[in-house]
């Protein structure tokens, strides 16, 4: 007999059954309108449906009646930093079990526990998908609505069977996650990027913008950051690609990592700004705060929206000018996505040599199209030449990111920039990636990224500061494994 029977039968008597609720594999309806598994199977790379359980509606009362009693017992205890998080875990624990003694459901055992665990993950945690977050094979999770989750694994995106109460369910966690940073969402700012404690990235979109939602997307992050030897493991660098751009970094020269969306911009920047030496001072500005830099001397920035009057306004920009006041050795920019582009042009060409930062693009060559575009959002009428000029002038370097077919995210081009000719800044690629290899019977991507052969002009200025890079390193034949970078 079914936990709605059961329910039904106690609080009505003995008659006639009710309509027991959809079977808990039917697809459960929602704004999408088809089915969850086209919903499952639509878009590149969609893995298989799996069919949202439909939710027992007595089930859900009775979880929303224990919750708001459990609320009101632990009242300011919830909310107080000197607990730890065991011992906050085992007063909600307890407070759980005696508050299930004094209800008269008849619970089985497996709704007991089922119950227990879905109170604990909503004033614990993140509701439903706080399992998915505690997941280390899921890499993202998307939310496209209460009745609709998605995840990323292994570089596919599937359906997943969670489902929220409804959409106050689903808003009252994305609340939770943005107060956290001091953020907000409401229908005057109905947008809002912010962060979990592990540092991962989240963002969220209500109504009225969002149609059908809420909708939540959280970018997950290893808790150990990747090293480098990681990316070689996988596949995303070889050795020799590695040597050189460590020792790029250590040479101070201005790298932008170029990509697109999922393609593994910030994990790449985490790792090329392992490679900064930690006598150093760095000041790395973000959105949201997603770097996980290792070094001491480290100082963070974060921008910040504007408040409900619309002031108090912190930019990207704002904390660009700001950081050249901080004498920082190294300027770390999370991403360059508006005027801050022509701030940070101008730094590179002011003596804060070895900055870095990423650009949502295709290509080496769409990279600084797009940073051209960005400068001219400045504000400020500025020739293209000049911006041409300064963007000869100070980019070194763009590591290009993509995510292939098979789920895979791989460097494919490390380009150097040399300069003008005329009015078209010159580019010349130092690695490629070798898609003339094809796949394999999985559909796996068999090929890597192969020097080109040719050494780039600035191998003469790390050569300056002791900076060596054999001749192996550049052969197209070699992978670079042998010792050839340090100091002379």
């Amino acid at each position: 007999m079914s936990l709605y029977q059961r329910l039904h039968e106690a609080n009505q008597g003995a008659g006639a059954s009710p309509t027991p609720p959809a079977h808990p594999g039917a697809p459960a309806s929602g704004g999408h309108g088809g089915s969850g598994s086209s919903a499952g199977t639509s878009g590149v790379g969609a893995g298989t449906a799996v069919a949202a359980p439909r939710r027992d509606p007595i089930m859900d009362e009775l979880r929303q009646r224990i919750h708001s009693h459990l609320i009101e017992e632990l009242g300011p205890i919830l909310y107080d930093n000197r607990l730890s998080g065991d011992e906050l875990r085992r007063r909600v624990q307890e407070q759980l079990l005696a508050i299930l003694g004094q209800e008269r459901a008849p619970l089985s055992a497996a709704d007991k526990a089922q119950l227990i665990q879905e109170v604990s993950d909503d004033i614990l945690g993140y509701g439903p998908i706080e399992k998915l977050l505690g997941d280390e094979n899921v890499s993202e999770v998307m939310v496209n609505g209460p009745d609709f989750v998605y995840v990323e694994r292994g570089g596919k995106v599937e359906r997943d069977g969670t489902t929220f109460v409804d959409a106050d369910h689903l808003r009252r966690v994305i609340d939770k996650i943005v107060s956290a940073v001091g953020r907000r969402v409401d229908e005057s700012t109905p947008m809002v990027d912010a962060r979990l404690p592990d540092g991962s990235r989240v963002n969220a979109v209500i109504p009225p913008l969002a149609i059908g939602g809420p909708f939540l997307t959280i970018r997950k992050f290893s808790k150990d950051p990747l090293q480098v030897d990681d990316l070689i493991r996988f596949g995303s660098l070889n050795a020799a690609s590695a040597r050189f751009l460590q020792a790029c970094v250590v040479g101070k020269l201005n790298v932008i990592v170029s990509g697109g969306t999922g393609s593994g911009k910030t994990t790449l920047l985490n790792v090329l700004s392992s490679f900064i030496p930690s006598n150093e001072r760095i000041v790395t500005i973000e959105d949201a705060k997603e770097l996980q830099l290792q070094q001491d001397h480290v100082l963070c920035l974060e921008s910040r929206p504007p408040n409900v009057e619309g002031r108090g306004e912190v930019s990207i920009r704002d904390l660009v000018k700001n950081s050249l006041r901080m004498r920082p050795d190294r300027i770390v920019i999370g991403e360059c996505r508006s005027g801050e582009a022509l701030d940070m042009l101008q730094a590179m060409n002011t003596g804060h040599d070895g900055s870095l930062t990423t650009l949502h693009s295709n290509s080496p060559r769409d990279a600084l199209a797009r940073l051209e575009t960005l400068v001219l959002m400045s504000g400020y009428d500025l020739p293209v030449r000049a911006i041409r000029e300064q963007t000869a002038g100070a980019v070194d370097m763009v590591v290009q990111l993509s995510r292939l077919r098979d789920g895979s995210r791989r460097v494919t081009h490390i380009t150097e920039v040399q300069g003008m000719e005329g009015d078209v800044i010159t580019l010349q690629d130092v690695f490629l990636f070798d898609f003339a290899a094809g796949v394999d019977e999985h559909g796996k991507f068999r090929g890597q990224l192969k020097a080109t052969g040719v050494r780039p002009r600035f191998v003469e200025k790390l050569a300056d500061q002791g900076i060596r890079l054999g001749p192996e390193v550049f052969s197209p034949g070699g992978d670079g494994s042998r010792p050839g970078m340090g100091r002379r």
